[in-house]
């Protein structure tokens, strides 16, 4: 098999912890789109992640960013991908493995784009969003403050990485 079965594994997991009823995934009857107003070559994008994304150096004692409890967190866009890492460990550790950031938050590869023209740039911030499965703080709290922080940085589109 050439890829991980999450949405197996997933339920899998949940029946296991004893629940009744099966994991039931996100869905959303509509979700809000709008092109871009400009060129690709001139538009600021952001990278929304919900990885666990931690600086090394800052505050490595303590838990990053309010660590899975659902909330929102931003970072410099331009920290150096070697200071970056995860704490992450609920993932599937025989199919996958966390040492490569652009994997799961490929912000080298957006600042890449940004320096080929691809792209106008790369926002001042990333941010990341700690899931904590609720559809009602999805729509509620975390998705309103991650467009926040997008508006304040200028931002025309995002790259979403879900984790």
């Amino acid at each position: 098999m050439s890829h991980v079965r999450y949405i197996d594994k997933t339920r899998a997991y949940y029946a296991g912890l004893g629940y009744a009823k099966p994991y039931q995934w996100a869905e959303f009857a509509e979700v809000p789109f709008a092109p871009l107003t400009k060129p690709l070559r001139q538009a600021r994008i952001a990278l929304v992640s919900t990885s666990d994304v931690a600086v090394r150096g800052e505050a490595e004692g303590e838990e990053p960013h309010g660590f899975m409890v659902g909330k929102v967190y931003s970072i410099p866009a331009d920290t150096a991908v070697e200071r970056l890492f995860t704490r992450q460990e609920h993932y599937d550790t025989h199919a996958t493995h966390l040492d490569d950031v652009n994997s799961y938050f490929p912000i080298s590869r957006l600042h890449e784009l940004a320096a080929d023209g691809v792209i106008g740039g790369v926002a001042a911030r990333a941010h990341g969003v700690y899931t904590n499965y609720s559809h009602r703080r999805t729509l509620a709290a975390d998705g309103p403050e991650v467009v926040k922080r997008c508006r304040e940085d200028g931002v025309d589109a995002v790259v979403l990485t879900p984790v």
